[in-house]
């Protein structure tokens, strides 16, 4: 189950974006794992700069 990613937002973007296409729920499971990995390298390279804040940089 996605924690962080919504899958009925994702969903509705995908069929904004392109009206036939489908985001099934293993899609939507691996986005919300891609983000976590992002988010977590993000907060990495924040501590390693000396910050506590992560900003848009980190990404």
């Amino acid at each position: 189950m996605a924690d962080l990613v919504v899958k009925s937002k994702v969903k509705a973007y995908v069929k904004k974006v392109k009206k036939d296409f489908r985001f099934p729920d293993d899609a939507v499971e691996a986005l919300d794992k891609y983000v976590k990995s992002a988010i977590d390298a993000a907060v990495k390279r924040a501590d390693a700069n000396g910050r506590k804040t992560v900003r848009a940089c980190d990404f």
